[in-house]
């Protein structure tokens, strides 16, 4: 990490305003269903206050399309802040203006505020000067913490930068980075790379990214049936994007040119939908009205036994409906095959994570991203737009 850390910094007395990621989920009755990001910010927040400094808070939640909405408040996120620090949180119930600048400028050394969710204004996705400035104002020192919208140029996370003295970054978004840029950079061979979810179209950028990086690449979730249709093998009713099936073939290609070895699922577990109680297991081929829902036996033990001989891996995207517990078996194999090996193991956010944490693996890998579509332009070899803007070290 070559930028500015929240460590390095004298903040005694000083007001900082600091990007967290507390898009959380909420239940119908207003509370926080999943407090796994409030918690991951927990140590940068924590560090700030004993540095003595005046800490505001900010973050967006939701999709809220640039104006108020009281079902995407940040209200139940400071209230679950606030009982796991044991300190009150002051609140504004807006992030710019006088209400917020008065919260500010309120808080004593030590002392800690949120502002209301920042994606109420549509300045905020847009990086209006303005906007970012008016959110510069609230503090003398800026510390990004949220790696989850680093990916993102918006006010909050590149504009501000631009107003403020000095931008540092904060122990998730070092952790973040350093994790994904040591396995990009300097991996322990070999290097594997699993790659699951629905769309080709998503990961094409990484595919090409990582081709004669890693040893082998591991492709099974509902982009599988891409490739292997353009391969010539049946697919059913698979879900397929048929306008990627000529890019599939040329991935398929340069895989091949660059010496990565690439394994598709050779059997499945098959429905006529998803709503099946239980699938069959076929292969290779899937038959008319059946569709790929998850790896078979045969493809869990090959991809298990890639996993084994790895000292790195990379994993983004489940291998199957993991939602549906007749089609969980795949991403479960390969999780717990995962948890049980001797390599760096870094999960990017998203579904990985999410059916890392129903399966109560989570604390068995080396590490697992807070920030889906952030560490999948980072395993595409872009540059993050909120980390670019922190002030060297």
């Amino acid at each position: 990490m070559k930028k500015l850390s929240v460590n390095d910094m004298d903040l005694l007395g000083k007001r900082v305003l600091c990007r967290v990621d507390f898009n959380v989920p909420l239940t119908e009755d207003g509370k926080v269903s999943d407090d796994t990001r409030i918690q991951a910010a927990l140590p940068t927040i924590q560090t700030i206050l004993d540095k003595g400094a005046r800490l505001v808070l900010c973050s967006h939640l939701g999709r809220p399309k640039g104006k108020p909405n009281p079902s995407m408040s940040l209200m139940p996120a400071r209230d679950r802040l606030a009982e796991l620090l044991g300190t009150a949180v002051a609140w504004s119930s807006d992030c710019v203006g006088k209400e917020a600048q008065k919260m500010a400028e309120s808080l004593k050394d030590g002392e800690v505020g949120l502002l209301e969710n920042l994606r109420f204004h549509p300045d905020e996705e847009s990086n209006d000067p303005s906007f970012a400035k008016a959110l510069a104002e609230l503090a003398e020192v800026y510390v990004n913490d949220a790696f989850g919208t680093a990916h993102r140029a918006h006010a909050s996370t590149e504009g501000v930068t631009h107003h403020i003295s000095q931008s540092a970054a904060g122990l998730l978004m070092e952790k973040e980075v350093t994790y994904l840029s040591s396995v990009l950079e300097a991996p322990e061979k070999p290097f594997v790379a699993i790659l699951g979810g629905a769309k080709v179209s998503d990961k094409m950028g990484v595919i090409r990214h990582l081709a004669g990086e890693v040893d082998r690449l591991l492709v099974g979730g509902a982009m599988a049936y891409t490739f292997l249709k353009a391969k010539g093998t049946q697919v059913g009713s698979s879900l397929v994007e048929e306008d990627r099936l000529q890019d599939a073939k040329e991935m398929m290609d340069l895989l091949a040119e660059a010496g990565t070895e690439l394994l598709l699922p050779a059997d499945h577990v098959v429905a006529s939908s998803p709503e099946d109680p239980e699938g069959e297991l076929v292969g290779p081929d899937i038959p008319e009205g059946k569709m790929g829902l998850d790896i078979g036996p045969e493809t869990r033990d090959a991809f298990k036994n890639a996993v084994i001989k790895a000292k790195t891996v990379v994993w983004n995207g489940p291998l199957g409906m993991f939602e549906k517990d007749a089609f969980v078996h795949g991403t479960e194999a390969v999780a717990r095959a995962l948890a049980e090996s001797d390599a760096t193991v870094v999960v990017g956010g998203g579904d990985s994570a999410a059916a890392l944490s129903k399966l109560g693996l989570a604390d068995r890998v080396s590490h697992v991203s807070t920030g889906g579509g952030a560490s999948l332009e980072m395993l595409e070899g872009k540059d993050l737009p909120g980390v670019e803007a922190l002030t060297d070290a």
